[in-house]
């Protein structure tokens, strides 16, 4: 079992399980891997994050932390472009963990990516609530309170509690018209989210249009507010503690890799997809950092709704921006929660395919040639999650869980280039070894800054998948299968 830990799947055998011809069909091409991406990684958190950093971390320098978070993306969308481009399949950093660190590794990885991706996905859905209420509540209509939160609530201090809600009906709506388009094809999904990108894109466009005439350079006096005495709180320190906040607006590009068996020519579609979402995401973040906190000044940005600040500081003529905000919003939403379901699927997909999941989450629908009794499975727990819990508290966790697994994939990325140096690589990291490296470092900074609380989470989650691993997977490994009849 020990010995078993640490195997390794080759780089010859993923790639021949990639080209194999069965299951998962090469529809997706680099504009639609861009667009994916553009898609997972601008959400709620352009709206919401972007005022809480400034109003509570950072003040003006929340742009310095966007430039920050945005670096530690790009050492890691580097090496998952590096990976990918290698070995394109959909278990993306699972796979990347398999073949260079072992089946637990590999494990864990995946694992915590479904910490990150399905939590994710249920933690949107439910802010997806509080944005769809607001704006009928713009036009004087309610939902009822039973209806629109979750029955359970969490406190730190007084635990579990009950609301005397019923269900979250609308982010179980969302999240199940979105697992519905994933399971009927890549295709519809891919569709679907283009739209919401051209309207979440048109959007921001329009506000940095119109705010932009409204600068008062005076609010941007002083861009880094001098720390209060507190750690986090301004100055420097404040700007890394924004950083680890704002992160959790960049989470979503990793996503891509576990499609690199959709896409049709993953060498090149894959680098393109990533890099290229990630750059004009970390660009549309900074423009808007710049001119919210130039229209009005930070310390009235700590509000669920600092975009409505902004549009009341502008002037009463732009009142409707309000309204397109809020159906921006409603807009840009969805999109991340496609592409976290998407990932899970695909992921859970590929580990099921090499034995460590029960074999029905490894089978692909004849007709529509997706994953469709995982994708049904995932959406179902998500509708769950969204529904009756408190998914909210779980946002810190999630940046805990991306951060690990980029820090083990650029790892990885070192450990091949140094134990196979000759394979073929159709992309290569530029500046190795400093940029994984880079990405470590970064990564592993960033990780220590979250709270203790965060890290006590982490390991109970990784606890539970532990136990499934070794009460399920380890038996049933068909890596550990073959190796055994090669001794025989």
């Amino acid at each position: 079992m020990t010995k078993g830990l640490f195997a390794k799947k080759s780089i010859q055998d993923l790639r021949k399980e990639a080209s194999s011809k069965k299951g998962l069909e090469r529809t997706l091409t680099g504009w639609n891997l861009t667009l994916l991406g553009i898609g997972a990684i601008i959400g709620a958190g352009i709206f919401v994050l972007t005022g809480q950093g400034a109003a509570v971390y950072a003040g003006p320098g929340v742009v310095l932390s966007f430039v920050f978070a945005a670096l530690i993306c790009v050492f890691a969308a580097f090496c998952y472009a590096e990976f990918a481009s290698l070995i394109p399949i959909s278990g993306g950093p699972y796979s990347y963990a398999y073949a260079t660190l072992g089946e637990f590794a590999a494990w864990t990885i995946g694992w915590i990516l479904t910490l990150e991706y399905l939590f994710l996905a249920a933690t949107v859905a439910v802010g997806w609530t509080g944005y769809f209420s607001s704006l009928l509540g713009d036009f004087g209509l309610h939902l009822p309170a039973a209806f629109a939160q979750s029955p359970f609530a969490y406190d730190a201090a007084e635990g579990w509690t009950k609301t005397g809600a019923v269900i979250n009906l609308p982010a179980v709506c969302v999240m199940g018209f979105i697992g519905g388009m994933i399971a009927v094809g890549i295709k519809a999904a891919a569709r679907l989210n283009s739209i919401m990108v051209a309207i979440k894109m048109t959007l921001i466009l329009l506000f940095l249009v119109c705010g932009v005439f409204y600068i008062q350079s005076s609010n941007w006096v002083p861009f880094i507010p001098k720390n209060t005495g507190v750690f986090g709180e301004y100055g420097f320190s404040g700007i890394l503690r924004g950083a680890g906040v704002v992160f959790f607006a960049y989470i979503g590009f990793d996503a891509l890799s576990t499609l690199a068996q959709e896409s049709r020519d993953p060498q090149k579609d894959m680098p393109f997809g990533m890099i290229g979402s990630l750059s004009v995401s970390a660009i549309a973040y900074v423009l808007v950092a710049l001119v919210l906190t130039g229209v009005v000044s930070y310390k009235l940005l700590n509000t669920p709704a600092p975009f409505s600040v902004a549009v009341n500081a502008i002037g009463p003529k732009f009142i409707w921006l309000r309204y397109v905000v809020n159906f921006g919003i409603l807009a840009a939403i969805p999109s991340v929660i496609l592409v976290m379901l998407l990932g899970q699927t695909r992921i859970i997909y590929t580990i099921a395919q090499d034995g460590l999941l029960p074999k029905a989450f490894g089978t692909v629908h004849k007709k529509l040639h997706t994953p469709f009794f995982t994708t049904v499975c995932v959406t179902l727990f998500g509708m769950a999650l969204c529904g009756f819990f408190p998914v909210g508290i779980l946002g810190q966790l999630v940046s805990m869980g991306t951060l690990l697994a980029f820090l083990i994939v650029c790892f990885g990325v070192l450990i091949l280039r140094y134990k196979q140096p000759t394979i073929h690589r159709p992309f290569k990291v530029p500046l190795f070894p400093w940029i994984p490296i880079a990405g470590v470092l970064a990564c592993l900074t960033q990780m220590l800054f979250l709270p203790r609380v965060i890290w006590v989470q982490l390991v109970t989650w990784m606890f539970i998948g532990y136990i499934v691993y070794f009460t399920y997977g380890v038996r049933k490994s068909h890596l550990r299968a073959k190796r055994k009849r090669a001794r025989k």
